[in-house]
C-alpha cells in the first residue's frame, strides 16, 4: 500500500501536469485567436463599407432585368470556347502528369535521385495558378484561347501528378512486383499490373479536374485567354448588367450540366 506522502505526491504531479496541460491549451487557443485578429486586420474588414456596398449591390441587380439575349449565340459559343480550353488542358496535364507521378512515386521511381527534385517540380507547378501561367503565356504567344489552354496544362499537371503519386505510393505492388521477378522491364510492369488497377481512380481524377478547371478558367478571358471570361470582363468594364446576367446565367448552366455529367461518369468508373 503507498504511504500518506506517496499518495500526496502522485496528487501534486497530476495537478502539475493539469495544469501545464491547461496553459498549454489557453496558449493555442490565444495564438489562434491573435492570427485571426492579425489577418482580419491585414484583409481590412470593414463591415461599414459592406454595409453601405449592398444598396448599390441591389440596384445592380435590379438594372440587370431584364436580361439580354441579342448576343446569346456568341455567349454559347465563347462558353464551348472554355469548355474546350478545359478539356484540352486537362487532358494534356494528365498525360503529362503520368510520367511525373512515376518519378515522384517513392515506391517505384526509376530513379530514387530524382525523387525530391520531381517532388519540387510539382510543388513548382501546384504553387502557381493557371490564371498567372495564362497571363505568361498571353505574353510569349499572344491573345487568345491557345494561352489558356497552356495556362490550364501546366497548373494542373502538377496537381494531376501529385495526386497520381499519392495514388501509387498507396497502391498495392504485389502485381507489379510479381511481374517484375518475372524478368519483365519496368514499363512493362507498369504497364499491365500498375496502371489496370490505378486507371479508373486516376481517370476520375482528371474528370474532376476537368470539372474543375471548366469553373476555374471562366476566369482566364481576363487576362485575354478567351473563353466566356474575356466577354464577362468586357460587360463588367461597360457596366452592362444585363448582358452580365445573361452571361452568368450561361455560364450556370454549362458548369451545372459539366458537374452532373462528370459525377455520372466517376461514379461508373470507379
Amino acid at each position: 500500500m503507498p504511504s500518506a506522502l506517496e499518495a500526496l505526491a502522485e496528487l501534486e504531479a497530476e495537478r502539475r501536469s493539469f495544469s501545464v496541460a491547461r496553459v498549454r491549451r489557453l496558449l493555442v487557443v490565444a495564438a489562434i485567436v491573435a492570427f485571426y485578429l492579425f489577418a482580419g486586420y491585414l484583409v481590412q474588414i470593414d463591415l461599414g463599407r459592406l454595409a453601405s456596398g449592398l444598396p448599390k449591390l441591389a440596384h445592380w441587380l435590379a438594372s440587370a432585368w431584364p436580361p439580354s439575349v441579342a448576343e446569346l449565340p456568341i455567349f454559347i459559343w465563347r462558353t464551348a470556347e472554355t469548355v474546350a480550353m478545359a478539356a484540352i488542358g486537362s487532358t494534356l496535364a494528365a498525360l503529362i502528369g503520368l510520367p511525373l507521378a512515376v518519378l515522384a512515386s517513392r515506391n517505384i521511381t526509376p530513379f530514387p535521385r530524382l525523387y525530391h527534385p520531381a517532388r519540387w517540380l510539382l510543388n513548382a507547378l501546384r504553387g502557381i495558378d493557371s490564371f498567372v501561367f495564362a497571363l505568361l503565356f498571353v505574353a510569349a504567344v499572344g491573345l487568345g484561347p491557345f494561352a489558356g489552354v497552356l495556362g490550364i496544362t501546366f497548373h494542373t499537371s502538377g496537381t494531376a501528378a501529385k495526386f497520381f503519386a499519392d495514388q501509387i505510393e498507396s497502391s498495392n505492388l504485389g502485381p507489379y512486383e510479381a511481374i517484375r521477378a518475372t524478368g519483365a522491364g519496368r514499363m512493362t510492369a507498369l504497364a499491365f499490373a500498375l496502371v489496370p488497377d490505378l486507371l479508373p481512380l486516376m481517370l476520375s481524377t482528371a474528370l474532376f479536374w476537368w470539372e474543375f478547371n471548366v469553373r476555374a478558367s471562366t476566369v482566364l478571358g481576363v487576362v485575354g485567354a478567351g473563353g466566356i471570361g474575356q466577354e464577362l470582363k468586357n460587360s463588367m468594364d461597360l457596366l452592362d448588367f444585363p448582358r452580365l446576367f445573361t452571361i452568368i446565367a450561361v455560364i450556370l448552366v454549362a458548369v451545372t450540366a459539366i458537374d452532373w455529367l462528370s459525377g455520372w461518369l466517376r461514379k461508373r468508373l470507379v
